[in-house]
């Protein structure tokens, strides 16, 4: 008989609750769970989809390791012998740094994700990490640390209170939100609308969200700091400052005003394509509001100002009263936060602690360009060892960093590399060893990151839906076991990195004099941990330290993973609430307007006044039913709609001679590909939209599906060398390509 069990879909940032129907083993279907705290029900095709995820024929079942040449199933001790015979002679040989790490975008969507590689990367002790953030969100983060002294403290719109929302350069009704946490980000959007708020939506693309808004901009791509330069421009020229109850936690609003002197409205107009007179209206609107919040995301990110237009977002909701108030913005309180702690100055936010080796890149918030990786590998240089061996956890930058077809030669040339995944895609193919981990329906789900970035407070975790197959193994025991086998330790059980953070945890905490368990004995503790594992004494462990925990017994009432058991649709933790200046981690203990890195890169923006791009230059786009290139390999979520097409205004396309469904040549920097036109107003005169993560054309991998329409490679575009100097991400969006009609002879080959 079919029986149901909950899971929190992984397959995006909504984090929705799902209700799974399941015959034997096997995933047969997928709904809402209504009665999830958070979600309530909603479900968007890729959660429907969850069953077709879960039982891919692709996925790898057991370990290969490369033998004479050609990658051949092992057993897993067989695996994890090559892994410690493989990495630890490289980090003896040439130093720590010579070992990389790359982290992938599914990494963040599974609870081992969370858990493990902050471990691994402090027990290798290398400085070479490089993840999908600085392909995605690093201006974000940078941003945030200068401004409140913490790059993961992020500020979120109030989707359900506020009465004016402005997006950049975000698609929510595809993407499902992103640094914002929020299932049914399109119902929310509709209530803003049916209960009298105001939507404005700025993107060269009109998108569905666009098809949405009240008022819709095609902005110039890559203009977004300019514009919103020019809106605090004219807050500041018309006296609509108003600080409010933040007056007291911020400092250099007098240095900001006159360092945004020369970002006039009219001064910015033809740079991005928008009226003076519309960009006066947009700041007085925002003003006005009763309560505003302003969301920028990934096509406001991965752009040549994206730190500074990221900073932009939160000085304009700084300089409106809205940050940190009901119906702005508002930092949310995750259950496996760090208790409060008094307010008062903390340590700061610091960039270029160190540099990539070969381009000076510095580092931000520990990591260095994903863009970097290749020359990191294949350049030798005076200044240190390049990376010989690698590992990589639910990453395929072959497609996601630019410049992929070096990085796949950079790859064939390192000395070892390990890959965490369950496919043999586009990066794992060179792999010595591959680990793959078991579908989602046999493994339990806590979301560390997304919870902390949620429109609502709450907690859910569930249990793996499926037992775990007798061959496979739980991904957290194979990061304990890759922690284990890279540092030196191979054979050890792996429940001693579970419990040696444990201890350390505990220790450091009865430290600590603001802590609840201040004082007293960490064994003690130890012992009232409870949990089926070692994640779930660590999740406990957090629970009951976070800020609506127990405290060990010091709060009766507070939460620990039992009551979090008890409770399989969650529990609600209320509302977003206002908490400045408790959070802020700055020297001066208060929002730095004006921070010097930010200063020093506004000259940078000041001579962006005076460029145009006068050719077509590129953007991305997502899809509903995809998520980069992780998704592709399953039927019910590609076709359709969901195909790697170019999309060119019908102007531009009869200019240069191209009629819808033609083959294409787009040429850019890093080199060219090729695409069907699609013909569509959807994008702006000018620019020209590719989508990210397809590509799947190259020889030894086993995507049976993908290979079937792989797509172009839009990152084979970019040769890597643009950056957003401050965050080191990479530019992907408005770029300059060419495009040009393939001859009709290979059209009718191909």
């Amino acid at each position: 008989m079919p029986r149901t069990a909950l899971r929190i879909c992984p397959l995006c940032e909504a984090t929705c609750g799902l209700t799974l129907t399941i015959e034997g083993t096997r995933v047969t279907g997928a709904r809402g769970d209504r009665d999830d705290v958070f979600s309530k029900g909603f479900v968007c095709p890729k959660g429907a989809s969850f069953g077709a995820v879960d039982s891919d024929p692709d996925r790898l079942r057991a370990p290969l390791v490369r033998r004479d040449g050609e990658l051949r199933e092992a057993t897993w001790e067989e695996a994890f012998d090559a892994v410690a015979e493989g990495l630890r002679p490289v980090a003896e040989r040439h130093g720590p740094h010579s070992v990389g790490v790359v982290l992938g975008n599914p990494n963040v969507h599974t609870m081992a994700g969370g858990l493990y590689p902050p471990v691994l990367i402090g027990a290798l002790g290398t400085r070479s990490l490089f993840t999908a953030s600085t392909v995605d969100q690093m201006p974000k983060h940078v941003s945030s640390g200068l401004l409140y002294g913490d790059a993961n403290l992020i500020p979120v719109p109030d989707l359900d209170r506020t009465d004016h929302l402005l997006i950049l350069g975000a698609n929510p009704l595809e993407s499902n939100g992103s640094l914002c946490t929020a299932p049914d980000f399109p119902g929310k959007l509709k209530a803003l609308k049916a209960r009298g708020g105001t939507l404005t939506v700025i993107d060269p693309r009109r998108t569905r969200t666009a098809r949405l808004a009240d008022r819709y901009l095609a902005i110039r791509p890559g203009t977004d700091a300019l514009l919103l330069a020019a809106m605090t421009h004219v807050l500041f020229e018309e006296g609509l400052v108003r600080l409010g109850e933040l007056t007291a936690h911020v400092q250099g609003v007098e240095e900001l005003a006159a360092a945004l002197r020369d970002f006039t409205p009219d001064a910015v107009a033809a740079a991005c394509d928008i009226d003076a007179g519309v960009i006066r209206t947009l700041a007085r609107e925002l003003a006005a509001a009763e309560s505003a919040a302003v969301y920028g995301r990934i096509g406001s990110c991965t752009v040549p100002f994206g730190t500074l237009g990221s900073w932009l977002v939160d000085v304009l909701t700084i300089l409106t009263g809205n940050l940190d108030r009901p119906g702005g913005a508002l930092f949310p309180q995750a259950a496996t936060d760090k208790a409060p702690r008094p307010a008062g100055p903390g340590h700061g936010f610091h960039l270029g602690r160190w540099h990539s080796r070969v381009s000076k890149h510095p580092e931000a918030k520990g990591e260095l360009p994903l863009s970097a990786l290749a020359e990191e590998i294949d350049t030798a240089t005076e200044d240190g060892v390049p990376v010989r061996a690698l590992i990589a956890i639910a990453a395929n930058p072959v497609l996601s960093a630019p410049d992929g077809d070096r990085l796949d030669k950079a790859l064939a040339s390192l000395d070892f590399m390990v890959s965490v995944d369950p496919y043999l895609n586009e990066t794992s193919r060179h792999a010595d060893v591959v680990l793959p981990p078991p579908p989602p329906a046999q493994s339990p789900h806590h979301d560390f990151a997304f919870n902390t970035l949620a429109v609502r407070n709450q907690v859910r975790y569930t249990r793996p839906a499926v037992p775990l197959e007798a061959d496979r193994m739980a991904e957290t025991e194979i990061l304990a076991r890759l922690i284990l086998a890279a540092t030196g330790l191979h054979g050890t059980d792996p429940s001693a990195v579970d419990t040696t953070v444990i201890e350390q945890t505990l220790k450091k905490a009865v430290r600590d004099p603001h802590s609840p368990v201040h004082g007293r004995d960490p064994g003690e503790l130890a012992a009232q941990l409870t949990g089926d594992n070692g994640p779930e004494r660590r999740l406990d462990a957090m629970l009951r330290l976070g800020p609506y925990g127990d405290g060990f017994g010091a709060r009766p009432d507070g939460l620990t993973l039992e009551k979090l058991l008890a409770h399989p649709h969650g529990i609600d933790l209320g509302p977003l609430r206002p908490r400045l200046p408790q959070p802020l981690k700055t020297v001066s203990g208060k929002v730095e307007l004006l921070p010097e890195p930010i200063a020093g890169d506004l000259p940078r923006l000041r001579a962006g006044l005076r460029e145009r791009q006068d050719g077509l230059v590129l953007v991305g786009r997502r899809h509903l039913r995809s998520n980069n290139s992780w998704m592709h390999n399953i039927p019910a979520l590609t076709g359709g709609s969901n195909r790697c097409t170019l999309h060119l205004n019908p102007a531009d396309a009869e200019r240069l001679g191209i009629r819808d469904g033609a083959l294409v040549r787009v040429k850019g920097a890093g080199g060219e590909v090729t695409a069907p036109a699609e013909v569509t107003d959807a994008v702006r005169t000018g620019v020209v939209s590719l989508p990210h993560g397809w590509g799947h054309d190259r020889p030894g991998t086993r995507l049976s599906h993908a290979v079937t329409d792989p797509g172009a490679n839009v990152n084979q575009l970019l040769d890597g060398s643009l950056l957003d100097p401050l965050s080191g991400n990479a530019v992907l969006n408005g770029v300059p390509v060419e495009v040009s009609a393939v001859a009709e002879e290979l059209t009718q080959l191909t």
